[in-house]
């Protein structure tokens, strides 16, 4: 449970940038060289390098080098575990949210009497 604790920490870090989830989306469509992540960003090449850095230590993404080019791709993985927290947390809140409407419906009836 902590190993799954720490990748998820690490994963929402990931996450928490803008730049990143910029660049999850953009993978969301396919494969993409560095150079085809950074071209819309206004950001020099090592700042990116430092994005996609934080990315992979997530296991968000993953690239591979052939040649002189770097391929990133997502990490399905990854991102299944993220949702599947995000989903059980929606769950237990939407209970809590639930008890409470039922309490207050309660207090109302009681006051209506």
């Amino acid at each position: 449970m902590l190993n799954d604790s720490a990748r998820l920490d690490r994963a929402f870090q990931a996450l928490s940038d803008p730049v990143r989830r910029g660049m999850l989306a953009r993978l969301a469509r396919g494969p993409a060289s560095v150079s085809e992540l950074a071209a819309p960003l206004p950001m020099s090449l090592p700042a990116v390098l430092q994005h996609l850095k934080a990315l992979e230590a997530s296991g968000l993404v993953a690239s591979e080098k052939s040649g002189r080019v770097r391929t990133v791709r997502l990490e399905p993985k990854a991102l299944s575990a993220t949702e599947t927290w995000l989903a059980q947390q929606r769950t237990a809140w939407e209970a809590r949210v639930d008890r409470f409407e039922d309490y207050l419906a309660t207090i109302q009836q009681e006051e209506d009497q």
